[in-house]
Order: C-alpha cells, then structure tokens, then sequence
C-alpha cells in the first residue's frame, strides 16, 4: 500500500514472551514507519527465563533475541544504525568484543557503551538497537547477497520460501530436490537470513520462452529486495538466450501481481488446475515474442 503525503508512520510492536515486558509494560520492539526501535535486551533465554552467568554467553543470548525481534520487524543485523552497550562491570566488555564484532562488523552501526547497574543482579549485559527499513540495493558492498541453491541445506530453504508464498502449491523436499534439477534456482539472503527465492525455467518451444518467478517473504518486502532478486533472474534468462520472458502469479496473492503489473507483466491467461480451486495467472513480459 503506498503512504499518501500527511499519513502518520505506520506503527506496531514486537514481543517476545519475556516476563518482563508483561510485568513492566512496554515491547521488545517498536516498528514506527522505517524506523525500528529494539529495547534493552538481555541475555535470558525468554522461553525459560533462565540466564547463563557468564557474560560472553549471555552477550550471545543478547543478539539471538534481538536478531529475532529484528525478523519479525522485517528487518536483520545489516540494517542497524547505532547500538548501545550496557555492562555494570566495564571489565566484562573486552571478552565480548569478538561475539558483537560477528554481528556487526559489515554494517558498522554507530556504538555506545555505558557502565551502569542494570535491573537483575544476574544481567551483565545489556544490549539496545535501532535499525532502519530502507531499499535494499544489490551490488559490490551490499548486504544483500543472492546464491544459487547447492545441497539439501539450501534446497530446504527455498522451499520454505516457496511453501510460504504458495500454500496452495507446497512441496515436500523429494519435489524441491526435483525442481533444482531442472530449474535454476536462487535463494536471497540479507546479511545471513533468508529473505526471498527465484526460480528461472529454461527456455522451451519454438519461442524459446523463460519463466522468471521472484518471491520475498512478507516481512521484507517492499524494500527493493524482490526487483533485485527478479531483475537477476531476467538477466540469467538473457544469457539462456530466451525469446520471451514469462511469470505465474497465485491469483490470490495481490502484491505479486501488483509486482508483476509495475514491471511491465501483462495477463495472459488465469486457469484453475484439475482437482484443485485455486486461480493461478500466468503473465507475460510486455515487448517480448508472442
């Protein structure tokens, strides 16, 4: 949905079941427009509410859970633009460093670290961000990184991506494994988390027509990430020489279709397989053959 000049910032919040936030009232994270605000985060592990005594494991514990309220806000580590460390004993900071270093040495966030008390005699640490949900643009330098699907691993991963865009059409890992074999097939990573996949099929017929199929996990859309994922795709398609460029869109799932449309896609055909009742459209690149 596109923002009309005047509208406020969209906003809502991120919790993460720790005892805390309910006791005390506030969220794990706030997401206000592009703007995404983590608390104070320490090292519990919030399904137990049980906490390491050593300071290293807890900064660990720390970045696992605010790398997960960052997820659910639709965003990861590479979007972090200032970091805030808080420790009671400044001793403990330096043992740290090569944990927090992992996190944040592609991105790095402006930093503070304060020598405070904290609220639980148990807490060493505390660890506060904010990052922000800006465009994505691939390229030397970028977090954002696409890799062709090798192994089980990977395979595993884009079909999660696919089963989440397309229930209607979920694979089993046998099915994937098969598509691997006869499409090329791309997973999207931003930093280290999976945020998208492509599919590009082969030229086939005599208008040498390539499919091209990019999809972006809902958190992480509207961030330029599914035109860089899909113009990667068109370009391979180039390269197989295709005649035509074409796409398959659930007819259910409105920002594919808008995605599709804003590219240049036009409808061809809309059809229901037999047996199913799911409408599937099928979209063809304006200029091409046919």
């Amino acid at each position: 949905m596109t923002k009309r000049l005047g509208e406020p910032p969209v906003r809502r919040t991120v919790v993460s079941g720790s005892a805390f936030e309910e006791r005390i009232g506030y969220a794990r994270a706030v997401v206000d427009g592009d703007r995404v605000h983590v608390s104070g985060t320490t090292g519990f592990d919030y399904a137990s509410m049980t906490i390491s005594g050593d300071v290293v494991e807890q900064a660990e514990q720390c970045l696992r859970n605010i790398g997960a309220a960052l997820a659910e806000a639709g965003c990861t580590f590479a979007d972090v633009v200032r970091v805030r460390y808080l420790l009671p004993a400044r001793e403990d900071f330096e043992p740290c460093w090569p944990v927090l270093r992992r996190a944040f040495e592609r991105v790095r966030p402006a930093a503070t670290m304060m020598v405070c008390g904290l609220a639980d005699e148990r807490m060493r640490i505390e660890i506060e961000v904010d990052a922000r949900r800006g465009t994505v643009v691939a390229g030397p330098g970028s977090a954002l990184r696409f890799e062709p699907v090798d192994g089980d691993a990977m395979v595993e991963e884009w079909r999660h991506v696919h089963n989440v865009i397309v229930p209607p059409a979920a694979m089993t890992l046998d099915e994937a494994r098969a598509r691997a074999g006869r499409n090329r097939l791309v997973n999207a990573y931003l930093g280290d988390v999976l945020v998208g996949c492509s599919t590009v099929r082969p030229p086939e017929g005599e208008e040498r027509v390539a499919t091209v199929i990019a999809r972006v996990l809902p958190a992480y859309r509207r961030r330029g990430i599914g035109t860089a994922l899909y113009e990667e795709g068109l370009a391979h398609a180039r390269v197989l020489d295709a005649g035509a460029v074409e796409t398959v869109v659930l007819a259910a799932n409105a920002d594919g279709l808008r995605f599709a449309g804003a590219r240049g896609f036009v409808e061809k055909e809309r059809y229901v397989l037999d047996g199913e009742c799911d409408e599937w459209v099928d979209l063809r690149l304006a200029g091409t053959a046919g």
